[in-house]
């Protein structure tokens, strides 16, 4: 089990980096833009359909009735890990079935101050998603540590709940870095400003929809971090 773990999470990992070099203009063979080959409306339901599918896909199989009905059937400790595949999988049909819509919305000169200011955020945005990643616990989150528990006969405990970095500032860095990683960018395309618009639409509604979880786990200590914290933003009520 912890080899399927294992691969899951490379998987998981290898989705996510496609993910980024596909919105970073810096990898023409996995960019998101190209020459569109469907109509406007077709190619707009299209990935419509894509944002839906892998948006449904990680907020229903992260529910708890949904993880309740997967333990009938197999055992506990790969269900992040079967979620993490699952993710990955859908992650990278996401990005490869990207449909061109053509068209430009802004375009930076390249070598001007704008354009390295919009790659420093670029990448710190994604620095800011893998960071957070750790602070909630990488290996928990992926599922590497549920697996290596059960291989070393230890009983899995839940992760308690912190406040700091930058968990201090906002709710939610993880999504809030992946929403700067997706804006980010010196060429701002139609095709681009789709993706970016549907992706921040399931990081908020997926941020609501993980909240009532947390706060039935965590009770009034989430209430009030809720309650002082924003969630995306910081220093803000957004």
């Amino acid at each position: 089990m912890f080899l399927y773990s294992i691969i899951a999470y490379l998987i998981g990992f290898a989705s996510i980096l496609l993910w980024i070099a596909s919105v970073s203009n810096l990898v023409p063979e996995v960019s998101i833009d190209g020459t569109p080959q469907l109509p406007v409306y077709l190619a707009v339901l299209k990935n419509f359909g894509l944002v839906l599918l892998f948006g449904l896909q990680h907020s229903i199989m992260a529910r708890r009735p949904v993880k309740r009905f997967f333990e009938r059937f197999f055992p506990r400790h790969i269900e992040r890990s079967t979620f993490v595949l699952a993710s990955g999988i859908l992650l990278t049909f996401l990005v490869l079935e990207w449909e061109p819509l053509g068209g430009q919305i802004w375009s930076i000169q390249e070598g001007s101050v704008a354009y390295y200011i919009s790659y420093v955020l670029f990448f710190a945005g994604w620095a800011i998603l893998f960071i957070s990643s750790f602070l909630i616990n990488h290996f928990d989150l992926f599922g590497l540590r549920q697996t290596y528990l059960e291989l070393r006969n230890k009983p899995y405990t839940e992760l308690n709940f912190r406040v700091y970095s930058f968990y201090k500032y906002i709710r939610h860095p993880l999504y809030a870095g992946g929403i700067l990683g997706v804006w980010a960018t010196p060429y701002m395309t139609v095709t681009h400003l789709v993706f970016a618009v549907g992706i921040t639409a399931y990081f908020v509604i997926g941020a609501k929809i993980e909240e009532k979880d947390l706060i039935n786990d965590f009770g009034d200590d989430y209430l009030g971090y809720k309650a002082s914290t924003p969630m995306l933003v910081p220093f803000t009520k957004i």
